[in-house]
């Protein structure tokens, strides 16, 4: 008889960078050497504590991310994959990423990392214009991102991810036109595209969060993109990527055929997945629970007898999973399948959602497939208000 083996999706969070970045709302910040170190010893002993309680698990994907995982030395991130390899079930052929800042590599880690079972590189560009660069607050030039994605290359790294903004203060749709033509012309087998959002608490939000409302409310105003030059954006990035072979399988990530990336593929599916570390959020078997976001608290956990380490623990109710299953598989172009909503909730997809669906359906904004449905061009444009359909009422 054969037994299923449960699958994971494992994320640990490095929550340290150089410099803070302008519009960055992520749980990251500079620290001394001893705080890293602090925290790195912290995040081994939670991997050896947790890892006991999915003994039965094969990790599918490892992503580390941040902050900035790229300021670790060499030796630092060979002992954190050491660890992940000795403590978990990673399963042959998983998919390992890690975020990089350009400015921050260099041979030696990158021989960490492929020492380690590292397999792709996720490379935080943001925009190939000096001067957008420098208005973000990032560290790096263009010409040093050129020059580690081609160290990257040369050392036979052929999974790498390089994002991009768009709708910058300032920014014109032909000055994003050829920072995406650069970073086409580079050939990344991965490319995720996304707007500027003003995050409160940054000090982006200080400076626009006032042209950011008016231009939600259509209103003139002289900081950021207008809403129709940001739809030009928008297009240019389908167009583009498209005509370089790139296929949209998600809202913001666009891949070479073979390359979507399969840790946020899970997320978007509903997979299980394991947070390590700070601020970390985990869903295994729709439970959800989280790390504490307090780095003292952090580092005083005791993983090994549970005291002090989970907080916002929460079971999701039938209601909620069904929700999920609908918003999140809908931000990717396949779409949902009914049989799947069947065989996870043991009810037909219309008998919940008939009303809705036939509503998106006559309205243009959802196609049906053979499998299921999912979103048009036109739904995709105005996906937040199609997705805000599917909550269900208590």
């Amino acid at each position: 008889m054969k037994i299923k083996v449960e699958e994971l999706e494992l994320y640990i969070h490095i929550p340290f960078c150089v410099k803070k970045c302008q519009y960055c709302d992520f749980l990251s910040a500079p620290a001394p050497e001893s705080a890293i170190q602090a925290y790195l010893d912290q995040a081994m002993r939670e991997i050896r504590a947790v890892s006991r309680q999915y003994t039965a698990y094969q990790v599918k994907t490892v992503f580390i991310g941040g902050g900035t995982p790229s300021i670790l030395t060499p030796s630092q991130t060979q002992r954190l994959l050491e660890q992940l390899d000795q403590s978990f079930c990673i399963a042959p052929g998983a998919e390992v990423t890690i975020e990089c800042n350009p400015g921050t590599l260099d041979a030696a880690k990158l021989r960490a990392y492929q020492n380690g079972g590292i397999n792709r590189l996720s490379m935080g560009l943001q925009s190939a214009q000096e001067e957008e660069l420098r208005l973000l607050g990032r560290i790096h030039t263009f010409r040093e991102f050129q020059s580690n994605y081609a160290l990257a290359r040369s050392m036979g790294f052929e999974n790498i991810n390089v994002d991009l903004m768009a709708a910058l203060p300032g920014q014109k749709a032909d000055t994003y036109a050829r920072s995406l033509e650069k970073v086409i012309a580079l050939a990344p087998e991965h490319i995720s595209a996304y707007s500027l959002i003003i995050e409160e608490g940054t000090p982006f939000f200080e400076r626009y969060a006032e042209a950011d409302r008016l231009r939600a409310k259509g209103k003139s105003q002289q900081l950021l993109p207008c809403e129709e030059e940001e739809r030009n954006m928008y297009q240019l990035t389908k167009e583009l990527l498209l005509q370089a072979g790139y296929h949209r399988y998600e809202i913001s990530n666009y891949a070479l055929d073979g390359f979507a990336c399969r840790h946020n593929t899970g997320y978007w599916k509903r997979k299980n997945y394991l947070g390590i570390g700070l601020g970390a959020a985990s869903m295994v078997k729709n439970l959800r629970f989280s790390n504490t976001s307090d780095l003292y608290k952090y580092l005083k956990a005791d993983f090994k007898n549970n005291k002090n380490a989970y907080t916002d623990i929460y079971q999701l109710k039938i209601n909620e999973q069904m929700e999920e299953f609908m918003f999140l598989g809908l931000r990717m172009t396949q779409g949902i399948s009914a049989k799947d909503f069947q065989n996870q909730f043991h009810k037909d997809i219309e008998e919940i959602y008939g009303q809705v669906l036939n509503k998106h359906l006559n309205e243009k904004l959802i196609n049906k497939t053979a499998s299921g449905f999912c979103l048009t061009e036109f739904g995709t444009d105005v996906s937040n208000y199609v997705m805000a359909e599917y909550l269900l009422d208590a």
